[in-house]
This record gives structure tokens, sequence and C-alpha cells, in this order.
């Protein structure tokens, strides 16, 4: 279904994100996902206050909706209303784990539209006496669909205008579906989900879960994002979003048991809907701790990207590049002595052709050497991934045959884990962090190879480069 083409309404208001640089008096934006330059009238300038925009006149709610299309600007929460709490309705597919059923419905607290579906569980005895007691309605289903069947079945009894998906190994936190529900006044939005951090237990803390909490494959990140394929946000997590019921339509892909969540958000916003992530509202996930279901479930994750490239092609690449910047690598992993000096020459004349096109803007040169920069930081960045992560089967054949391969693989695996070190200051020793790091990636890259091996496809492993900056 499509998004109506209901207007924002007025007073709602944006602000630019961290991301973009403001230039040439305001006329000049630099930033969003991907990172892009563009040029505002005076008029269009002359409607900001500061690095805030409101939908108060002609014109500004079509250009607060062009900034949180790509990515510059999100809604600053405080401004949206509140949203009725009475209108939701949970969701919550279950197998197994009746003391997780019971802790996440105790979360969800009473006086509560709660609808449990068991996936055909060897013994629903007990899921059906714990939602009795807190006054869900059970439904038991004949046999296993799989988290996306099961979220069908219950998506098919809610009457409510939003309903909330909730996995049974979450915690929902006070106050995180009354924070999601205010996104809710965009007409667009179809979807949001909040961050989600490790639930605390005593009894399950080791090394992996301090791993995880600072690198949860579920965990975005601090900073609020429009979700879109290829964007520094390109899918949520549905183990607990509030969604609005009349976007969803059939809901999930049935015959998805991975990697339908990616799936829905990605067909959503191909549909025309707005998707968010709003890290104001957390929710807590038990995350696995024991090395075996630790890495089980980061191969499973793979295997989805198979799937995900049949049905979304080109979205699930794992690199996305542009032409000059392959130059760049190529240069680069070949470690001569001209590597550098032909990295560099590559990047200025990159830099020159990127500013040609910015011929309206005051300063195009230095303009165009930002975004280059930008492109080389994030092509460096892939590529580093691609070694140890999506391609590190063929980087091990690779190193054995070749010292260069050998040493780009090392450096890769090893500056990969000080960056992202520094970057999420967990509680751990960075060489117990190291060693989760890379096995997070080997265990991920193998199941991504194991569904293209499936499938027959390396539709999930090829890289996209693309000629259009």
């Amino acid at each position: 279904m499509k998004p109506p083409t209901a207007l924002l309404p007025p007073g709602f208001t944006v602000e630019l994100n961290r991301t973009v640089t403001v230039r040439d008096q305001g006329r000049s934006l630099v930033g969003g996902s991907p990172t892009r330059a563009i040029y505002l009238s005076r008029a269009a300038a002359s409607m900001f206050a500061g690095r805030r925009l409101a939908v108060d006149r002609a014109g500004s709610g079509a250009l607060v909706d062009k900034l949180l299309e790509i990515g510059m600007a999100d809604p600053v929460l405080d401004t949206l209303p509140a949203a009725d709490e009475s209108d939701v309705t949970y969701v919550v597919p279950t197998y197994g784990r009746p003391q997780s059923l019971d802790r996440l419905l105790a979360s969800i607290g009473p006086h509560k539209s709660v609808i449990v579906v068991d996936d055909a569980s060897p013994d629903p005895s007990e899921a059906r006496r714990i939602a009795a007691a807190a006054g869900a309605r059970f439904i038991a289903l004949p046999k296993n669909l799989g988290p996306a069947g099961a979220r069908n079945a219950g998506l098919r009894l809610v009457h409510t205008t939003y309903v909330v998906f909730v996995d049974n190994d979450m915690v929902v936190t006070d106050g995180a579906v009354a924070t999601l529900l205010r996104h809710f006044v965009d007409p667009r939005v179809a979807l949001v989900a909040p961050r989600v951090i490790g639930l605390q237990l005593s009894t399950r803390v080791n090394w992996i879960s301090r791993y995880e909490d600072a690198r949860s494959s579920l965990d975005l990140g601090p900073t609020p994002a429009t979700v879109r394929p290829r964007a520094r946000v390109s899918w949520v997590s549905t183990a607990f979003v509030v969604a609005r019921v009349e976007a969803l339509g059939a809901g999930f892909n049935d015959g998805m048991r991975v990697g339908e969540d990616v799936d829905l958000v990605w067909t959503l916003v191909e549909q025309g809907w707005r998707v968010r992530y709003e890290p104001a509202a957390t929710s807590a996930h038990e995350h696995r701790v024991t090395l075996s279901d630790w890495a089980k479930r980061k191969a499973f994750y793979g295997t989805g990207g198979h799937a995900l490239a049949l049905r979304h092609p080109g979205n699930i690449a794992p690199a996305i590049l542009a032409p000059w910047s392959v130059g760049v690598i190529v240069a680069l992993l070949a470690q001569r002595a001209w590597s550098v000096p032909l990295a560099l020459g590559i990047s200025a004349v990159a830099a020159v052709r990127i500013s040609r096109k910015l011929s309206r803007h005051e300063h195009p040169l230095r303009i165009g050497i930002k975004l280059t920069a930008t492109g080389v930081a994030a092509s460096l960045s892939q590529t580093m991934a691609l070694l140890t992560r999506h391609w590190w089967p063929i980087a091990v054949l690779g190193s054995i045959v070749s010292r260069r391969v050998r040493q780009a693989t090392i450096a890769a695996a090893v500056l990969d884990v000080v960056l992202d070190y520094r970057r999420t200051k967990p509680q751990l020793d960075i060489v117990r962090f190291g060693i989760a790091r890379r096995a997070d990636d080997l265990a991920y890259g193998a199941g991504l190879w194991l569904g293209a091996l499936r499938g027959h496809s390396t539709a999930a492993l090829r890289p996209d480069i693309r000629g259009r900056r």
C-alpha cells in the first residue's frame, strides 16, 4: 500500500543532524546519508532558525520532507505531539522460553491489548497459562511458521491503528512505545524502531555478553536516522518495533525465516513510506552468551543475504563503490612505491570533477574535496569489511599465495578492531574484544557464503560499482 499524500502538519520541526555542514551563508548543505551537497535558494535558506526548520510557511513542508528523505535532518522529538497509547496492540510471537515470555508480558504491563502467538511449541500449555495470567489473548498455531508467519497471524487479529511487534526475548522499557508513537504525526511514517540494548542479567555475564553489549548486531547506535537502503542505517530489527497497521498490508513475507525484518523495511521504503530509527527509546534484548549459540546466530543472519539479494537486487551489496574509489583501493592494495601518490592523484582528479558539478556553491572545490575524502574513507572501511567479513574465504586463500594480500588482510583485521574498540568503548579488554570481533565476522561471512552456495548465486557477494556520484 502506498502512503497517503497528506502533508506534514504545521509545527513539525526538524534539525540538521551532525553529518551536515552548513556553508555559503546557509545556502549550501553538505552531509546526509549517503553524503551529498545541496544548494538552497535564498528564500529556502531564510526559513531556518539556526539549524532547525519548522513547517510554518509555504514551501517549508516540501523542504522538510526532502531533508528527512536524504538523511540530512531528523525530527525534534520534544516538539512532536504525544500519541494515544490505547490505540496500540502488542503482537508477541513465541516458541518455548516461557520464563522469557513471562518477563516480557510483565514489562508490557496490565490493561494493554496483547496477542501472544505460539509458533507450534512442543508444549504450549505453559505459554497459554502465562498469557492468560497477564490478560493476553493466546493463539496456538498448528504448525511452525517462523517469526514472519507468527507475526502475520497476530497482525490479522489487530484492530487498532498501531501494532507493536515484540519478541519474547525482549523487555519493553518504560516510555519506549510512547516515544516511538510520536513519530507517527508524520503521515508517511510506517514503522519506528528503538535502540536495542543488552538485557543486564547478572547470571549471564561473560566476555561474549560484554562484546554484545558494545557491538550487538541489533544495536544500531546512538544517532537517530531515516532508515533506507544504502543509508547509514539501512535496516532495523523487528524484535521490537511500532508500526502503522494500514501501511503493513499483509505484513511480513511468510516464506522468509531470516531477513524478514530487512525485507519488510525495504518493501515499505520502496512503496514510498518512511521508516525511522529512534535511539531516544530503548528496549532490552537477552543476548546469546554461549559461544556456540552466539556464533550460530551470527551465521544464521548471514544466510539471509541470498533471499534479500533476490528480492531487492543491489541493496544487499557488501560494498558500494564509485569507479574512481575502486582505483584508489586497487592502488593502495598493490602496496608499491607508487601506490600512495597514485591514490592521491586519482582522488585529486575525482575532487576536481565533483567540484565542477557544484558550480552554484561559493566554494565548489572545497566541497568537492570534502566529498572525495568522505568517499575515500567509506571505501577504505568497506574494503576492510570485504577482507574480514564478506570475502574472508577469498582473503584467506589469497593470503596463502600472496604476501601483499596477507599484509592487507592482517592490517584490515587489526585496524578494524582498534577503531571499533575506540568507538564502542566496551567493558572488555581489547584482546578478547578483538577475538570476538573477528569471530563475529567469520560466522556472518560463513553464513553469507553458505546462503550463496545453496542458492547458486553470488548476488549477495558482489559489490555495486556505480558511475554516477
